[in-house]
């Protein structure tokens, strides 16, 4: 089953005031964002696209022009930021040729190598080219900032709860390490019937990416949970303290 990575990294990191793209943001010395996702993406995809921001481009085109050069990596560019949905379905030409997408947030700096393998190798269980799958990794945590409610005995997504919108989160309940492994059959065709009817989102004005996890379910989409033990891998970079959680797990791990 070939997968291709899809990472929406036009975020400026307009919280941590770098002004540069957070996947291109240092853990270490000679040792980026990028470099991290790349290192850990690349056993289980067949390809990498990554979505950035028109400012954003040209430096990450730089820092990634090695793997550009040999066709390993493409780069798209998200004119406004409208949401993740519209980052990853706008990039839908870059890997529509390829049987499913593993969505990956651009500063998810913390995600391991083993629980990547994970869902890629869950999905190839799960799936298959009449019946296309979605898994999800999924870890408690005291304070969820999106909390998931998942029904195992059905394989169904009932509900995504978040924080940012004004939800709240349950403590003690399902969150994400910001992965998302979705069979590409019929997937835009699905996106864009779930725009037809999707509400923007009551803080941010955003049509969600996550409430369309849900629809699929609806849908008859067999999601599968992948258990994640970490909790620590759920942490995105959104803030100084963030980055420097990151730097510091960086230090302790052996990938």
């Amino acid at each position: 089953m070939r997968t291709c990575a899809v990472i929406p990294a036009a975020g400026q990191g307009s919280r941590l005031g770098t002004g540069i793209p957070k996947i291109m943001l240092e853990i270490a010395d000679g040792v980026t964002v990028w470099s991290l996702l790349l290192r850990r993406l690349r056993p289980w995809v067949e390809h990498i696209h990554v979505v950035l921001s028109p400012s954003g481009e040209g430096p990450f085109r730089r820092l990634a022009a090695e793997e550009i050069a040999r066709g390993q990596v493409t780069v798209s560019v998200q004119a406004t930021p409208t949401g993740m949905g519209d980052a990853v379905f706008g990039a839908a030409p870059y890997w529509l040729g390829h049987d499913a997408i593993l969505v990956v947030w651009g500063d998810q700096a913390n995600v391991s190598a083993a629980t990547l393998g994970r869902v890629v190798r869950a999905h190839a269980r799960t799936a298959s080219p009449d019946r296309p799958g979605l898994v999800l990794p999924l870890v408690p945590l005291p304070d969820p900032y999106v909390e998931y409610e998942y029904d195992a005995a059905t394989s169904r997504l009932l509900r995504v709860r978040m924080s940012r919108e004004g939800d709240r989160c349950r403590p003690g309940g399902l969150g994400d390490v910001g992965v998302f492994c979705l069979g590409t059959r019929e997937l835009t065709e699905a996106w864009n019937r779930f725009l037809a009817d999707a509400v923007p989102g009551a803080v941010t004005g955003e049509i969600n990416f996550l409430p369309f996890l849900t629809c699929l379910s609806r849908q008859g989409r067999p999601v599968t949970a992948v258990p994640v033990g970490d909790p620590d891998e759920a942490r995105g970079i959104n803030t100084p303290a963030d980055l420097e959680f990151a730097r510091t797990a960086y230090l302790r791990r052996a990938d």
